[in-house]
């Protein structure tokens, strides 16, 4: 992460336009840093054309966006009108309704509850919404919905986008008759992903339940608050005028102004109403908890809920013919986190975030999670597909500023046993008696193998100039470089679950 000081630093130096380590004192990683930043910007211009165009070609009455970067909102871009009546231009501060973006503050607040100790996830939801218990599942050997269900979108509810975006502002006892008349299924609970508005609205009286306070208060004063997020709303009458989106529809080449709701039970799923600035803020979080370290929980919830939050829980989906912009196929994966989407594209990138669409609205929010690089942008059209092209900015933004994941930090352990095998290569002598292999090493390899196959790639390598660090694949796997004057040598191998972890498996090449 670039902290203030370091932050400051970047701004001179851009300012400046140093590019060598500079007599400001800065460390190597901030230098990095710093680079980093400017490759981003430079790609800036780019991704306003690319907003442009899309905006323009899909008629979005007002178009925002912001680029978040290791934190940092380093970017917004404003394209057309929140209020057409009024000729209001929409800006990073206006006040757009997010639809389905909410789902991941509800997953939170549960979490949180979770994690306070006063529900657990494979708890029945017939414990906290006694009429659920009395429900006609499609076999009499389906399993009973628990809060997980509900947060990963397999509690064998139906799919209920049009007629969920219509129950907004329902009242809770509205939802609770609806209930008590019995919930027609469409699969078994816990047997595949079906995305369901219902399921979220659950979630947000169960919140109520265990809280003593409504879903909208306990987020709003246990996550929106702790985040900064003093303009995101539940209630659109309580947006100031000049600040609030209006959503429009586009029909017979013009925009039809649609009926804004209020508040309700289903708000859980999709009501909040936020800025790009306000949600910058709750991007900038989930970004902080990748990658994993030993800093202060600083977050309304820890870092670790929010990692939880992100897996991919639920499989959803391959497209197996998923294009770039650029025409690069590449097959992505996905799957539903708790109230996220994750998924994983075939270069191994990782992304998470969540679309939103209500009649006048459309968003989307995604984060490379091992890059630090987030891209949100909401517009003003019933349902506009901002997914495509915040997938489209982030791989581009990739492209063009040469983007690399976070680097892992090597163990002690795996730098330890590296030094150890190095001493041992190419000979391998006495590495029986090193006591830095397993138990099972030596009857999976043999020592007459290990010798001829290291004295054949050191002298195809010639002599050593250098031994690079290990680069980490996770705690306990690594791989490093034996540089050469003729070619290079690259060793890998994995450690045991022992204490002190010893070489399990060895490859060299």
């Amino acid at each position: 992460m670039i902290n203030s000081t370091n932050m400051h630093l970047i701004k001179k130096l851009l300012t400046i336009g140093c590019l060598g380590i500079c007599s400001l004192g800065l460390p190597a990683h901030a230098q990095e840093d710093a680079e980093r930043l400017q490759k981003i910007k430079k790609a800036l211009p780019l991704i306003d054309q690319m907003c442009k165009e899309y905006a323009e070609k899909n008629h979005f009455p007002g178009f925002v966006y912001g680029l978040v970067v290791d934190g940092q909102l380093i970017h917004t871009g404003n394209i057309g009108y929140s209020n057409l009546e009024q000729k209001i231009q929409a800006t990073s501060r206006s006040d757009f309704r997010i639809a389905s973006m909410s789902k991941s503050f509800t997953s939170m607040a549960i979490l949180k509850l979770r994690d306070e100790g006063k529900l657990q996830l494979d708890d029945p939801v017939w414990k906290y919404i006694p009429a659920m218990k009395n429900q006609k599942y499609l076999t009499k050997d389906a399993p009973t919905i628990t809060i997980r269900n509900l947060l990963t979108h397999s509690a064998g509810f139906p799919e209920d986008n049009p007629w969920g975006d219509r129950q907004l502002a329902v009242s809770d006892q509205a939802l609770l008759t609806l209930i008590e008349k019995g919930i027609s299924f469409s699969n078994n609970p816990s047997t595949q992903y079906e995305y369901s508005n219902l399921g979220f609205t659950m979630l947000g009286y169960i919140i109520k339940k265990v809280s003593g306070k409504t879903y909208q208060q306990y987020i709003k004063e246990q996550i929106l608050l702790p985040l900064g997020m003093t303009h995101t709303y539940w209630e659109y009458a309580d947006v100031p005028a000049q600040d609030l989106a209006h959503g429009y529809r586009w029909i017979d080449n013009q925009w039809i102004e649609q009926p804004l709701l209020h508040d309700g039970a289903y708000g859980a799923m999709g009501g909040l109403i936020t800025t790009i600035e306000d949600f910058s803020k709750y991007m900038a979080f989930h970004q902080s908890v990748w990658p994993a370290s030993d800093e202060p929980e600083k977050g309304p919830i820890k870092r670790s809920s929010v990692r939880e939050m992100q897996q991919p829980w639920q499989f959803s989906g391959l497209n197996v013919n998923h294009k770039y912009q650029t025409n690069r196929k590449c097959a992505m994966v996905s799957a539903y986190g708790y109230g996220l989407r994750q998924s994983t594209d075939c270069d191994g990138r990782r992304m998470v975030g969540h679309s939103g669409g209500l009649p006048g609205f459309g968003s989307n929010w995604n984060i490379l999670q091992d890059y630090g690089v987030g891209i949100m942008s909401f517009a003003n059209q019933t349902y506009a597909y901002a997914s495509y092209l915040n997938l489209q900015i982030l791989d581009t933004l990739v492209s063009v500023a040469q983007l690399k994941p976070h680097a892992i930090k090597p163990s002690a352990i795996l730098k330890q046993r590296q030094a150890e095998l190095v001493k041992l290569l190419p000979n391998w002598e006495k590495a029986e008696q090193s006591g830095i292999f397993a138990d099972n090493f030596f009857l999976d390899y043999f020592t007459n193998t290990l010798k001829k196959e290291a004295t054949e790639a050191f002298n195809k390598a010639g002599r050593v100039i250098r031994v690079h660090e290990i680069k980490p694949e996770n705690n306990l796997r690594g791989s490093f470089i034996i540089e050469g004057e003729k070619g290079n040598i690259e060793v890998n191998f994995t450690l045991t679950p022992e204490n002190p972890a010893l070489i399990q498996e060895y490859h060299i090449k």
